[in-house]
Protein backbone atom coordinates (compact mmCIF):
# COMPACT_ATOMS: atom_id res chain seq x y z
CA UNK A 1 0.00 0.00 0.00
CA UNK A 2 1.46 3.34 -1.04
CA UNK A 3 0.57 6.43 0.95
CA UNK A 4 0.09 9.60 -1.03
CA UNK A 5 0.77 12.84 0.83
CA UNK A 6 0.59 16.40 -0.36
CA UNK A 7 3.62 17.41 1.72
CA UNK A 8 6.03 14.69 0.64
CA UNK A 9 9.00 17.05 0.59
CA UNK A 10 8.56 17.85 4.28
CA UNK A 11 8.46 14.15 5.13
CA UNK A 12 11.56 13.55 3.03
CA UNK A 13 13.35 16.44 4.74
CA UNK A 14 12.49 15.01 8.15
CA UNK A 15 13.75 11.60 7.13
CA UNK A 16 17.02 12.81 5.62
CA UNK A 17 17.53 15.38 8.36
CA UNK A 18 16.98 12.73 11.00
CA UNK A 19 19.41 10.32 9.41
CA UNK A 20 22.08 12.99 8.93
CA UNK A 21 21.62 14.22 12.50
CA UNK A 22 22.00 10.68 13.85
CA UNK A 23 25.15 10.03 11.80
CA UNK A 24 26.76 13.33 12.81
CA UNK A 25 25.65 12.80 16.39
CA UNK A 26 27.32 9.40 16.51
CA UNK A 27 30.53 10.79 15.06
CA UNK A 28 30.66 13.81 17.37
CA UNK A 29 29.81 11.72 20.42
CA UNK A 30 32.52 9.19 19.60
CA UNK A 31 35.15 11.89 19.04
CA UNK A 32 34.05 13.76 22.16
CA UNK A 33 34.26 10.68 24.36
CA UNK A 34 37.57 9.57 22.87
CA UNK A 35 39.31 12.91 23.36
CA UNK A 36 37.36 13.86 26.50
CA UNK A 37 35.70 16.96 25.00
CA UNK A 38 32.55 17.40 27.05
CA UNK A 39 31.18 20.10 24.75
CA UNK A 40 31.53 17.97 21.64
CA UNK A 41 30.00 14.99 23.44
CA UNK A 42 27.04 17.14 24.50
CA UNK A 43 26.48 18.41 20.94
CA UNK A 44 26.72 14.85 19.62
CA UNK A 45 24.11 13.60 22.07
CA UNK A 46 21.83 16.53 21.18
CA UNK A 47 22.12 15.65 17.49
CA UNK A 48 21.34 12.01 18.26
CA UNK A 49 18.20 13.02 20.15
CA UNK A 50 17.18 15.48 17.43
CA UNK A 51 17.59 12.83 14.73
CA UNK A 52 15.59 10.29 16.70
CA UNK A 53 12.79 12.80 17.29
CA UNK A 54 12.61 13.71 13.60
CA UNK A 55 12.38 10.06 12.58
CA UNK A 56 9.73 9.32 15.23
CA UNK A 57 7.65 12.28 14.05
CA UNK A 58 7.90 11.05 10.47
CA UNK A 59 6.84 7.53 11.46
CA UNK A 60 3.96 8.81 13.59
CA UNK A 61 2.73 10.99 10.73
CA UNK A 62 2.91 8.11 8.28
CA UNK A 63 1.00 5.75 10.57
CA UNK A 64 -1.93 8.07 11.30
CA UNK A 65 -5.23 6.58 10.33
CA UNK A 66 -7.01 8.60 7.69
CA UNK A 67 -10.66 8.28 6.68
CA UNK A 68 -11.19 7.09 3.12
Amino acid sequence: MVAQTSDGRILLAKKLGGLIAIILGCLLTAVGVTFEYSGMTFVGVLLLVLGAVLLVLKIMRRNQERPF
